[in-house]
């Protein structure tokens, strides 16, 4: 059984922000696939920047890893997915996104879990931002899943992600072509020389009298264009720059001894954005605390996009867990 976008979101009242921001309601979209809830167990799965509730179907984002005999087998597993309110997908817009955090994305999702009526999850997976809302989760609910599973990602934002996050918002805000800017910026974030290298090598675009590089940028900035939304991208960022499970609260310490779930840390190896070093940083620190962890690594030269390109590898990694 699959059922498609949720026709009756979560209606979330009263719901006031860490930054103290209070909106009367919140509507919390949500998609489920595989059977239904209560009769398998549950996997949420937290979609990344330009993701969305479509985990699987006609414009599925992560076809190659869930669905049926697939390695998240929608036979065993139901399927829970949340759009991030704002995201666009489900038509809501938030024009203040620094009214937000990644904090408090985590809360809402936590709200729709147990408005679902769910006990306990099997698992929370997530790639990128989803998975920093996904480490967030088991900060306000150590309880909630039975296994953690944070993909090209980590528990905060380094120097390094926010200061690419603060170039991204002065372009969102400054640009007279913002999407497509900063997209053209963020595949630069994504990929890697060694990736543009393999791909171009230094090629032209006869055609347009550019690099094949530039021509490939321009096309990715104009394809985000089409379906993404100027508030949306500018909320997605905002999370993405306020990852922190240690914010406002417990230390890292206090944190790491809460944990109950069973975390399983896949990192890139050629990371920029979210570096295998900080990765590997995590596990040892989560160690130290006795917390039962594991840390896997996918090998390309692709960089952070790697999560959603080298599905052979991450199948591999993810078999033993599901």
């Amino acid at each position: 059984m699959k059922l498609e976008n949720n026709p009756n979101p979560i209606i979330i009242k009263n719901f006031t922000t860490e930054s103290g921001a209070f909106y009367p309601v919140i509507n919390l979209s949500y998609q489920i696939f595989g059977p239904e809830l209560h009769t398998a167990p549950v996997v949420l799965v937290n979609h990344a920047l330009t993701g969305n509730a479509q985990v699987i179907g006609e414009n599925g984002w992560w076809n190659d890893l869930i669905g049926e005999n697939k390695t998240i087998d929608t036979h065993k597993y139901s399927i829970l997915a949340f759009n991030v309110p704002g995201n666009g997908f489900d038509e809501v817009i938030i024009e203040n996104y620094a009214d937000f955090t990644a904090r408090d994305i985590a809360r809402l999702f936590v709200e729709g879990v147990k408005f679902l009526k769910i006990q306990q999850l099997y698992a929370i997976i997530g790639g990128s931002v989803g998975g920093g809302i996904a480490w967030e989760m088991i900060a306000l609910e150590p309880k909630l899943t039975l296994n953690l599973i944070p993909i090209a990602t980590d528990w905060k934002s380094t120097d390094w992600l926010i200061a690419n996050c603060f170039l991204q918002e002065q372009i969102l805000k400054n640009s007279s072509n913002p999407i497509e800017d900063a997209r053209i910026h963020a595949m630069l974030c994504y990929r890697t020389p060694e990736s543009f290298k393999l791909k171009f090598d230094r090629t032209i675009n006869e055609e347009l009298a550019i690099f094949n590089i530039e021509s490939w940028l321009l096309h990715h900035g104009k394809k985000l264009q089409k379906r993404f939304q100027l508030a949306s991208y500018k909320m997605m960022n905002q999370l993405l720059k306020t990852i922190d499970v240690t914010r406002n609260s417990d230390s890292f310490e206090v944190f790491a001894s809460k944990i109950e779930a069973t975390i399983h840390i896949i990192g890139i190896n050629s990371d920029l954005f979210f570096t295998a070093q900080e990765n590997k940083d995590t596990y040892e620190e989560l160690k130290k605390h006795h917390v039962n962890v594991s840390y896997k690594e996918i090998k390309s030269i692709h960089g952070h996009d790697a999560f959603l390109i080298e599905y052979e590898q991450l199948n591999n990694l993810l078999a033993p867990i599901f």
